[in-house]
């Protein structure tokens, strides 16, 4: 996504964070930024082919292909950086919104942490989840109905020694996901987030080993969270059933916090 708007000379809007991709997706990309870019050689007017119905058409097979709604709240902060007026309420309902997207940042101490680290973070492990609850939390309160789940981290409880953007951030997502819980008690809108242990997810590609094994030897279950008993958690919390809990942090650590 990221080669194909620099092809076409759009910029991402400060808001907007392009999500991480495996290779067999970025190479996708780099064909298609290719062969934009051939087509803009023979002078064809990004105009001409990003309009309004092809923006329209992206966000509907979205929908209808299971993609997540980070995505969708991506292609309308692009869509209005270029001059494209569309909202979530041009589309179907939004029930169930999961903020999952971060990344670690460096491994180091904190007098040492660079400020352009600390602000890359900071947007999108917190920010993000700001800008995604600003948008689609008013789509909600229409429909009266919504199940909001903040994936947070046991690093944002304890605060993990040579992470403290990480850090930081998963805790403000703790404390956003208490304030707007408590915001949207009055509404049919359950706001909670959960603070897993570390998984062995493509994050670790972002982190020292030597960070892995502290955060492994903190663990009493003295292994990693498996995939399935995080998204197990995040299905109830998710689901009609969890209609009392909000504002709350559910713990995932295996044994690390316990409160």
């Amino acid at each position: 996504m990221a080669i194909c708007l620099e092809t076409m000379g759009i910029t991402l809007p400060n808001s907007s964070s392009v999500p991480s991709m495996s290779q067999e997706k970025l190479t996708e990309c780099d064909n298609i930024g290719l062969y934009m870019k051939t087509m803009l050689e023979k002078d064809i007017k990004p105009k001409d082919i990003i309009t309004k119905k092809a923006f329209e058409n992206a966000i509907s097979m979205l929908y209808i292909t299971g993609g997540s709604t980070n995505a969708v709240i991506h292609l309308l902060s692009i869509a209005k950086s270029i001059g494209i007026e569309l909202t979530i309420e041009d589309f179907k309902n939004i029930d169930i919104f999961v903020n999952n997207a971060g990344i670690t940042g460096p491994n180091i101490e904190t007098w040492d942490y660079e400020i352009d680290d600390w602000k890359k973070v900071i947007d999108l492990d917190l920010n993000g989840v700001f800008y995604c609850c600003k948008y689609i939390v008013p789509h909600m309160i229409e429909n009266n109905y919504g199940r909001l789940v903040n994936i947070a981290s046991i690093a944002g409880k304890e605060g993990n020694p040579n992470a403290v953007a990480y850090s930081s951030a998963k805790a403000g997502v703790i404390a956003l996901t208490k304030s707007l819980g408590k915001e949207l008690a009055d509404y049919n809108i359950a706001v909670n987030c959960v603070t897993p242990s570390a998984g062995k997810t493509r994050i670790f590609d972002q982190m020292t080993e030597e960070h892995i094994g502290y955060m492994l030897s903190k663990i009493p279950r003295k292994r990693f969270i498996k995939h399935e008993e995080v998204a197990s958690l995040v299905s109830w919390l998710a689901s009609e059933e969890c209609s009392y809990s909000t504002g709350a942090v559910f713990d995932l650590s295996g044994g690390r916090a316990t409160y």
